[in-house]
C-alpha cells in the first residue's frame, strides 16, 4: 500500500472498532474516536461493562468487517438530515456535537455498510485496507473531559500498515511494561506511595533517597563549577508574591488553597520564581556583578487532578533543578548558549545523547496582546534562540504558539532506550518578572536598568527524571548512579568477618557496599543481588579469605574471576569516574 499516513489508517480503524461494538452490543452510544500519537481510541456508553477478556472478541468482529471489504463513503448532509439520522440511531452524543457546529456549515459523515459516523475524515477507501491492528486496553473517560459529564468507557488500540510494524510496536510495549518505573521502584525498594499519606506524594526509601542524593550532589557540584550560586528558599510564602508575578491569575487552579495565618494568606509554592526575584532584589547590583546565576533544588507543590497522577511522572509534590540567570542584554546570547552546553553535559553524563529540540515561539496568527513585553524584544530573543541552536549544529523544530505568555523557550525532549520522548529541559527568557518585581542594576552609565532573566530547569522535575532514568536503563543503573554498587556474599558465615573488613576498605574508598548476612545459601544471595540489579557481586570463601581476594561477578552473570581487593577498587573507580 502506497499511502503510509498512519493517522488516516488509525482514524479509519477507530470507525472499524465502533462498527464492531455496534454489531456486538447493540445499544451503544458513540462519543468520539480520534487517532492519537501511537494509535487511536473510541469512547462509548453501553450497559455492557467491558473487561479485558472482551478485547480479543471485539478484534475478531473487526477482522470480519475488514474481510467484508466495505466501501468507506463520505457524505455531506444538511443539518436537519444529520439530526434526523442520529436521532433515529439514538446517538445523543453525536447530536450534542452537531448542536455545537456552525449553523451555516454542511455536516460530514462517513458510512461503511450499516454504520455511519459524524466525521470530517479523511479515511481509507475500504475496510479491507485495515488489516494489522490490536486493541490494547480499557479505561474510563469523562465525556469531553469534564468530570461533571457522564463517565464513558474508552478502548485504546493501535494499527499499522504491516504485520512486522505492529509486531515491533507490541514488543516495544511489552518492554515498556517490564521497564515501568512503578514496578522497578517496588522491586528495587526505591519509593512507594501511601494513600494514608496522600495521593501523588512519593515516599523515598533508603535506596531511593540515596539515588536522589547522588543526582542532587552531582547537580550542585556541576552548577558550582559553572559559577552558579546555591540558594535555599521557603516552601510557602505570602499569596501576594504570586499576585505580583501574575501566576495567581494564570495558574490558580493548579495551586493549593491559601492558608490563613496571622490574618494573611500563605500558599505552598507551585514554582520558585518569586523567591529568586526576592533574592536578587535583596541587594543593589552593578553591571560588573552580572551575570548572577542562582540555583536551587527546590520542592514545589501543585494541585494536580487525581486522574492525571501517574507514579513519579505526575505527582503533587516534586523537586526542580531550578535556576534564574540575571544578565544584561549583551550577555543574553552567551548565557543561553552556556545553558545549552551545560544541558548537553548533564544529559550525556546520565546517558542521554539523543534528543529533540523544540523552539517554542509566538503564534504569528494570534493576538499579540496575550504576550507580555516589548514585541521587538520577543523578535530579538526568538532570533537569538534559532541562531544559537543552528550554531551548535543541533536539529530543532519550531513550535508556533507554544511560547509562555512571559517569553519564548527552548524545550528539549530526550529519547530513551525504547525511542520514547520525555520532556525535561526548558530554557526561557522571561519578560514578565523583572518588571513586575521592579528589578534593576546600575549600568555603566550610572543609570538604573532592568536586567534580563533566563529561567531554566535542565533535568526538570527530579521525580520525573528518575522515572525516566529507571525506564531508560530498565533499572540497571550505571555504576556511578547505583545506590548499592557492590554486594558482598560469603560462601559461609565463617567469611563474614573477612567481608566486614572488605566492606570497611571499600567504604573508605567511597564505594557503596553491603554485606549479605542473611541465613541463606550463596546461590540464593547471588540471585537476590541479580534481581535487585546490583552492578557487582563479590563472593568470598575460605580460599579468597586466605589469599585476601574476591571472586567478582558483574551484573547479568559475567564472571571476572578472582581479584585482589585493591585491583577491584581501581576497577570500580575507573567505571565511576568514566560514568560508564
Amino acid at each position: 500500500m502506497e499511502n503510509k499516513n498512519l493517522d488516516l489508517l488509525r482514524h479509519s480503524c477507530a470507525h472499524l472498532l465502533a462498527q464492531a461494538l455496534k454489531r456486538m452490543y447493540g445499544e451503544v452510544s458513540l462519543g468520539i474516536g480520534p487517532s492519537i500519537e501511537n494509535g487511536f481510541y473510541y469512547d462509548i456508553e453501553t450497559e455492557h461493562r467491558l473487561i479485558p477478556e472482551d478485547l480479543p472478541l471485539i478484534e475478531e468482529q473487526m477482522k470480519k468487517i475488514s474481510q467484508e471489504n466495505l466501501p468507506i463513503l463520505s457524505k455531506t448532509l444538511l443539518r436537519e438530515e444529520a439530526i434526523q439520522l442520529f436521532t433515529q440511531r439514538k446517538e445523543h452524543f453525536k447530536l450534542e456535537l452537531i448542536q455545537e457546529l456552525p449553523h451555516n456549515e454542511p455536516i460530514h459523515i462517513f458510512e461503511q455498510g450499516e454504520f455511519a459516523d459524524l466525521c470530517k475524515g479523511p479515511h481509507l477507501e475500504k475496510t479491507g485496507q485495515i488489516r494489522f491492528f490490536k486493541l490494547l486496553s480499557i479505561a474510563g473517560a469523562y465525556w469531553k473531559g469534564n468530570e461533571h459529564n457522564p463517565m464513558l468507557q474508552r478502548i485504546y488500540g493501535t494499527a499499522f500498515y504491516s504485520k512486522d510494524e505492529l509486531k515491533a510496536y507490541l514488543f516495544q510495549l511489552e518492554e515498556a511494561k517490564k521497564r515501568d518505573h512503578r514496578k522497578l521502584g517496588k522491586d528495587l525498594k526505591l519509593f512507594f506511595f501511601d494513600e494514608k499519606v496522600g495521593s501523588g506524594l512519593p515516599i523515598w526509601l533508603p535506596r531511593g533517597a540515596k539515588l536522589r542524593d547522588i543526582i542532587e550532589r552531582y547537580e550542585i557540584e556541576t552548577h558550582e563549577q559553572h559559577d552558579y550560586s546555591i540558594i535555599r528558599t521557603p516552601h510557602l510564602g505570602l499569596a501576594g508574591l504570586w499576585e505580583t508575578s501574575g501566576h495567581l491569575s494564570f495558574y490558580r487552579d493548579s495551586m493549593f488553597p491559601a492558608m490563613d495565618i496571622d490574618q494573611q494568606q500563605y500558599i505552598v509554592k507551585p514554582m520558585n520564581c518569586p523567591f529568586h526575584m526576592a533574592v536578587y532584589k535583596n541587594d543593589m547590583h552593578s553591571y560588573r556583578e552580572l551575570p548572577i546565576r542562582l540555583f536551587e533544588l527546590a520542592s514545589v507543590y501543585r494541585n494536580e487532578k487525581s486522574g492525571v497522577l501517574h507514579g513519579l511522572l505526575r505527582v503533587r509534590g516534586f523537586t526542580q533543578d531550578d535556576a534564574h540567570i540575571f544578565c544584561t542584554e549583551s550577555q543574553l546570547e552567551d548565557e543561553i548558549c552556556n545553558a545549552m552546553k551545560l544541558t548537553k553535559k548533564l544529559l550525556h553524563d546520565f546517558g542521554f545523547d539523543t534528543y529533540k529540540i523544540y523552539l517554542s515561539v509566538r503564534d504569528p496568527q494570534s493576538d499579540r496582546n496575550k504576550y507580555i513585553g516589548d514585541p521587538t524584544q520577543w523578535d530579538m530573543i526568538e532570533q537569538k534562540y534559532e541562531e544559537i541552536i543552528q550554531r551548535m549544529g543541533l536539529e530543532y523544530q519550531v513550535d508556533p504558539g507554544e511560547a509562555k505568555f512571559y517569553g519564548p523557550a527552548i524545550d528539549l525532549k530526550i529519547k530513551d532506550a525504547l525511542g520514547r520522548e520525555w520532556q525535561c529541559t526548558t530554557i526561557q527568557v522571561d519578560f514578565n518578572l523583572p518588571s513586575k518585581f521592579e528589578l534593576s542594576y546600575i549600568g555603566e552609565d550610572g543609570q538604573a536598568h532592568t536586567p534580563f532573566v533566563i529561567h531554566r530547569a535542565l533535568l526538570g522535575s527530579m521525580e520525573r527524571f528518575i522515572s525516566v532514568l529507571l525506564e531508560h536503563y530498565g533499572g540497571n543503573l550505571p555504576l556511578w548512579l547505583a545506590p548499592e554498587q557492590v554486594r558482598l556474599v560469603p560462601i559461609s558465615d565463617e567469611q563474614l568477618d573477612y567481608l566486614s573488613e572488605v566492606s570497611r576498605i571499600l567504604k573508605q574508598e567511597g564505594i557503596r557496599v553491603e554485606v549479605d548476612r542473611r541465613n541463606e545459601r550463596m546461590n540464593s544471595k547471588i540471585r537476590l543481588a541479580e534481581h535487585e540489579k546490583i552492578p557487582f557481586v563479590a563472593v568470598a570463601g575460605k580460599k579468597e579469605e586466605e589469599q585476601k581476594t574476591l571472586s567478582i561477578r558483574k551484573r547479568h552473570g559475567e564472571n571476572l574471576g578472582e581479584m585482589q581487593i585493591q585491583a577491584f577498587v581501581e576497577l570500580l573507580k575507573n567505571h565511576i569516574s568514566e560514568k560508564s
